[in-house]
């Protein structure tokens, strides 16, 4: 039996023990339960969300006063054109910038001496209108002088508002084929000559080049009878009478004229 004295030493030793020991806090939780925490990505990619549209207000807004700008001072026709979001010859930079729904960060500038160029700051997005996708601006004196589309055939030019109707379109699209077929066809390689020079008939109908080019390469194919019919077509469409009439309006046609009423003679005895 442990004296009482010990006992009591003991307990008190205890007791003090506790009492200098650090007390524990209940714990208490972080969160409410069923809370979500949201990882550090997740917040990452809410606040680069906001940012964005943030900054699409801001460009919306932006693009909402260079309209104002370019319809309060535009012709009847380039109000139009804007409203249809269209480049026209004629425009200012502010126009411009409305007619393709850009902003000017969208645009390389460069010039001086009274001429400015825009040229698309991204070739693989370059800024559209409602016809394609716009290469570079030209301006003279602060309005448009001509403008070039980005197309599957190329680079087109237009420098003018009749470049811009159908009719010029469809023109500048039939001129680039002829320009591939015509390489093609020195190259000797007459079957992908023939194929853009007939895309170039589809485009542009009814043109007496085209019909020139068409019948030399089936001429050159030992195809007669075709060869002989566009020849035919050629000279119909000339309209022989009015060379005579207009001179030298069709004088570069004289010696294809020639070629054409020769190589018809030739087919039709069937010699080569």
């Amino acid at each position: 039996m442990k004296h009482p004295s010990i006992a009591g030493a003991a307990a008190l030793g205890v007791l003090a023990a506790a009492a200098c020991a650090p007390r524990m806090q209940p714990v208490r939780a972080v969160q409410p339960n069923g809370a979500i925490v949201r990882s550090t990505q997740e917040q990452d990619v809410a606040r680069a969300r906001a940012e964005g549209q943030d900054e699409r207000t801001r460009l919306a807004g932006e693009q909402d006063a260079v309209a104002a700008r370019a319809l309060a001072d535009c012709t009847p026709m380039l109000c139009n054109a804007i409203a249809r979001g269209e480049v026209a010859v004629g425009m200012t930079r502010e126009q411009v910038l409305a007619a393709t729904h850009s902003g000017i960060a969208a645009w390389e500038e460069r010039g001086g001496g009274g001429i400015t160029t825009l040229t698309a700051r991204d070739e693989s997005r370059g800024p559209r209108d409602a016809t394609a996708e716009v290469a570079f601006v030209t301006l003279e004196n602060g309005r448009v002088r001509s403008y070039a589309y980005r197309e599957p055939q190329g680079i087109r030019l237009v420098s003018s508002a009749g470049d811009a109707t159908p009719q010029g379109t469809a023109r500048a699209r039939a001129e680039a084929l002829l320009r591939e077929g015509d390489e093609m066809a020195l190259a000797g390689d007459f079957d992908r000559a023939l194929n853009r020079y007939d895309r170039a008939d589809v485009v542009s109908p009814n043109d007496p080049a085209v019909s020139l080019r068409i019948a030399r390469a089936l001429d050159k194919q030992l195809r007669p009878y075709e060869a002989m019919i566009r020849y035919q077509l050629f000279l119909h469409q000339l309209e022989i009478e009015r060379i005579h009439a207009y001179g030298d309006a069709y004088a570069q046609y004289g010696a294809a004229v020639a070629e054409a009423r020769s190589r018809i003679l030739v087919l039709e005895r069937g010699g080569r």
